[in-house]
């Protein structure tokens, strides 16, 4: 196995306490990132936009459905041209000058308002458009068939570092058109740019870098030696607003879907995972009826929505009671939102056929996740053939399941056994 297979998640610094999440709230607090739910509810009912100067920087969270969708909207006075990683502190601008975002184009187009968000989301939607993300469904079928085989007989396995982890990197890279081999270097690059990267600017900084020296070759030679891949196809596009700049918004293109398109799928597939594991009825019902899939993985989505984004005002903005002032920022709480019982009916019980569910786990307004195709299609799948082929499961060990929290939450250890 490669070390990101075998190096065990690194845990976040002890925080201060918070002793009133409403004006004091922290996204690692310990006990935040195992349950957030009960931290929801009571926001919720007392102080829907709570705030904290953690990390010198006024932020703000709403916690309802309808706050956190018409937040989202204030496209661009509430904006998106800002790094990736939620509450940094103003130091890591000076320490990491890949974060300088003028004009959005080192993520677009999740990192770009319009008009740059425009042109470079229709780069990439045909990409990700159901008819062309299902013809990756074979190849999926396959690695999650493969990466079984190497733990089926043993009746055991980590579920989140041997499975769920290792879907995503060798999808995108399929898609991409990297050496598969890379796989396990890019969980390493983001769990190193969004996990510990979050709370350690010098781990941030050197993925960072690393990153996008091979991003830059890949690109660099596609566009001296085309293929019949994604990088290839966006470099010939004909998109006037990238003349004279391709190579500079293909990378950029290509930094959002690893960054984005492995960690939150892993978190989405393993805490799944976590769910079945866990709970036997709705393990045998999914197990003895797989029509119930679909629904079943959108209320995984639901429930588990893994990504917490953010905004930055670029001018004061007044929503409701609260001034949010110039350089301020906005948490956009889509897993908090997804729990609120205005929105849904008993939003904290998991209904695996659950019919009415319109969350935001793949975020709302133009800065939807364009990628919401393919991971559907990669949950749909990596659960189907776990159940196909490890019907009956359990959790091995509660007490070392690891969670990860910040941008991103979902479980990094997940022992199992059948």
């Amino acid at each position: 196995m490669s070390n990101a297979e075998t190096t065990n998640p690194t845990s976040p610094p002890a925080t201060e306490p918070v002793e009133d999440w409403t004006t004091d709230f922290d996204l690692l607090d310990a006990d935040y990132i195992t349950d957030p739910l009960p931290v929801w509810e009571d926001l919720r009912s007392g102080c829907p936009m709570a705030r904290t100067d953690r990390r010198g920087i006024r932020t703000w969270m709403p916690t309802r459905f309808d706050d956190v969708r018409a937040l989202a909207g204030l496209v661009p006075d509430l904006s998106s041209k800002d790094p990736l990683v939620i509450t940094l502190p103003p130091e890591f601008q000076a320490i990491d000058p890949l974060d300088a975002n003028e004009d959005g184009l080192n993520a677009a187009p999740i990192s770009a308002d319009p008009p740059e968000q425009t042109w470079t989301r229709k780069m990439i939607l045909p990409a990700f458009a159901p008819k062309a993300i299902e013809a990756h469904r074979g190849f999926t079928e396959n690695l999650c068939h493969e990466l079984i085989d190497r733990f089926v007989d043993d009746g055991s396995c980590d579920a989140a570092v041997q499975y769920a982890q290792q879907i995503p990197p060798r999808v995108i890279a399929h898609l991409l058109g990297f050496d598969p081999g890379m796989a396990d270097q890019f969980v390493e690059w983001v769990r190193g740019i969004l996990e510990i990267g979050f709370y350690d600017p010098a781990a941030r900084v050197k993925n960072r870098q690393e990153f996008n020296v091979f991003l830059a070759a890949e690109v660099k030679d596609r566009w001296a030696n085309p293929r019949d891949d994604l990088i290839s196809q966006l470099l010939r596009m004909d998109v006037p607003e990238m003349e004279g700049r391709e190579l500079r918004v293909v990378v950029g293109i290509c930094n959002l879907l690893v960054i984005a398109g492995i960690d939150t799928t892993w978190s989405s597939i393993g805490s799944a995972l976590f769910h079945f594991g866990s709970t036997p009825a709705d393990r045998r019902r999914l197990a003895d009826d797989r029509s119930l899939l679909p629904t079943a993985v959108e209320e995984m989505l639901r429930y588990y929505s893994p990504v917490t984004m953010a905004r930055v005002a670029q001018t004061d903005v007044e929503y409701g009671d609260v001034v949010i002032r110039e350089g301020e920022k906005v948490l956009m709480n889509f897993p908090g939102a997804n729990h609120d019982p205005e929105a849904f009916e008993d939003p904290d019980q998991i209904q695996i056929d659950r019919t009415r569910n319109r969350h935001l786990a793949f975020g709302s307004g133009i800065h939807r996740c364009a990628g919401s195709n393919l991971a559907r299609l990669e949950m749909e799948v990596a659960l189907g053939v776990w159940f196909d082929r490890i019907p009956e499961f359990e959790l091995a060990d509660p007490a070392h399941i690891t969670w990860a929290g910040g941008q991103v939450r979902g479980p990094r250890q997940l022992p199992m056994h059948w």
